[in-house]
């Protein structure tokens, strides 16, 4: 099976439609799928879902499909960085799914596995438990939270051999291995691409038999914040 496809375009080609379920792995705009986010909002596809721990910035990353107003929904932990997001939550233009990042994590990770629930402290007496499932366990009370599954993860790997076999770097880890396993389809951009066999097996993170496609894109690594101090 041929994993390897010439582009970001080629690569979502039969995935995308309206109201689709996104993951897409990043912190901040580190890590991100930033080749096959624009190739997402090229497609056209409206009433996304997009699951990621945040936004982006305005003008780059998932903030692309928030000025084109595609995204419906973004399930997240934080987007304090993001004007275009703020806006439209305010004006009532775009719903958001607030959580814990410990919590996105093990949902994602958890949707990943194949479990449906688990319970977690985290949250308990606060607006993030309301509506949800209480459960006392050795007199401490829980909340149930559901695991997440997308239609389609985005992720960004450092290297990947031609049968999807994944290795991050450092903390361009983040939310991307948890993210590969939960999609249904999991596209995946890289920097390098090596033959099978070329990757040490102890180091690999991410097993080839979760990931659908790949492509090997160029990266701008945009900083979000640059700060500099005095020599």
């Amino acid at each position: 099976m041929n994993k390897i496809y010439p582009d970001a375009k080629a690569a979502l080609e039969g995935l995308t439609f309206d109201g689709m379920t996104v993951m897409a792995g990043g912190f901040g705009l580190c890590g991100i799928p930033e080749n096959l986010i624009v190739a997402l909002r090229d497609s056209g596809a409206r009433d996304i879902t997009a699951i990621s721990n945040n936004a982006g910035v305005d003008d780059f990353g998932l903030g692309l499909l928030l000025q084109t107003r595609q995204i419906k929904k973004m399930v997240s932990s934080y987007v304090g960085e993001n004007a275009t997001f703020e806006k439209q939550y305010l004006n009532g233009e775009l719903e958001l799914e607030f959580n814990p990042q410990g919590t996105l994590a093990e949902r994602i990770r958890a949707g990943g596995a194949g479990i449906p629930g688990f319970y977690t402290k985290t949250g308990v007496g606060t607006l993030i438990a309301e509506g949800k499932e209480h459960k006392d366990f050795n007199g401490e009370t829980y909340i149930l939270e559901t695991g997440l599954v997308a239609d389609v993860s985005l992720v960004k790997a450092w290297k990947a051999d031609k049968e999807g076999n994944l290795i991050y770097r450092k903390t361009a880890r983040n939310f991307n291995p948890m993210m590969a396993t939960a999609g249904k389809t999991c596209v995946v951009e890289v920097e390098e691409l090596v033959e099978v066999g070329a990757l040490d097996p102890d180091q690999i993170h991410t097993a080839g038999i979760f990931v659908d496609r790949i492509i090997v894109g160029s990266h701008e690594k945009r900083i979000e914040k640059r700060t500099t101090r005095a020599a």
